[in-house]
């Protein structure tokens, strides 16, 4: 089991990333908004499957690959560090654009909005970067045995977080989009608050060493 600190931590993670608008957030907002409540969910259960499988595929490359190469651990932390700060600009660059500002999709069955939520999950680089590099920062290299346990500890935190958040966002993306057009300082609030704190992890895990515990 990883620690309770690291566990914190992370989750952390996964909610600053989770509310900076993504592929995810987009095509789930974008769901609910123009096909009703239920096609978002629908479509998040496939973004949810999406997630398992990134899970199950880092668990156990990260496994063989931190125990196998000396340095890639302090590899995965730079490159998931500078991720973060390009997270971080993305969500105060000038210009930003809100997810709630979507077009209208067509309707599409149950079947191909659950299979397009997998596949926008899939393709996700922002997925990819936070089971690849991101993860490893929190697993503990002093108990080479539970790495894997560690791994699929930590993932299944983020999975929770993530499909908790969006499917209240995807519950209430009508209501969002309403509050957020007539109050647009709200939205510019959220951008700087989660681009402050992802830039703080990211300082955070760059310079800081191989964890050991």
């Amino acid at each position: 089991m990883p620690d309770l600190a690291n566990l914190i931590a992370f989750s952390l993670i996964s909610l600053g990333m989770v509310l900076t608008p993504g592929p995810n957030m987009i095509y789930v907002i974008s769901r609910s908004i123009s096909q009703g409540r239920k096609a978002g969910l629908i479509s998040l259960g496939g973004v949810g499957v999406g997630f398992i499988f990134y899970m199950l595929c880092a668990a156990f490359g990260i496994t063989g690959l931190v125990m196998a190469v000396p340095y890639a651990y302090d590899a995965l932390r730079l490159a998931g560090g500078l991720y973060l700060f390009y997270l971080a600009w993305q969500a105060v660059k000038p210009g930003g654009r809100s997810p709630f500002q979507v077009k209208d999709l067509p309707q599409d069955s149950n079947r191909t909005l659950f299979l397009m939520g997998l596949m926008t999950n899939l393709f996700n680089p922002k997925v990819a970067v936070l089971y690849l590099s991101l993860l490893p920062q929190f697993i503990s290299l002093d108990h080479g045995a539970g790495v894997l346990s560690q791994s699929l500890v930590l993932g299944s935190c983020q999975i929770a977080v993530s499909l908790t958040v969006n499917a209240m966002i995807a519950m209430a993306a009508g209501s969002i989009a309403g509050f957020l057009t007539q109050r647009p300082n709200w939205a510019t609030f959220q951008r700087w608050l989660m681009g402050t704190v992802l830039c703080g992890f990211a300082v955070r895990m760059v310079v800081e060493g191989r964890k050991s515990v």
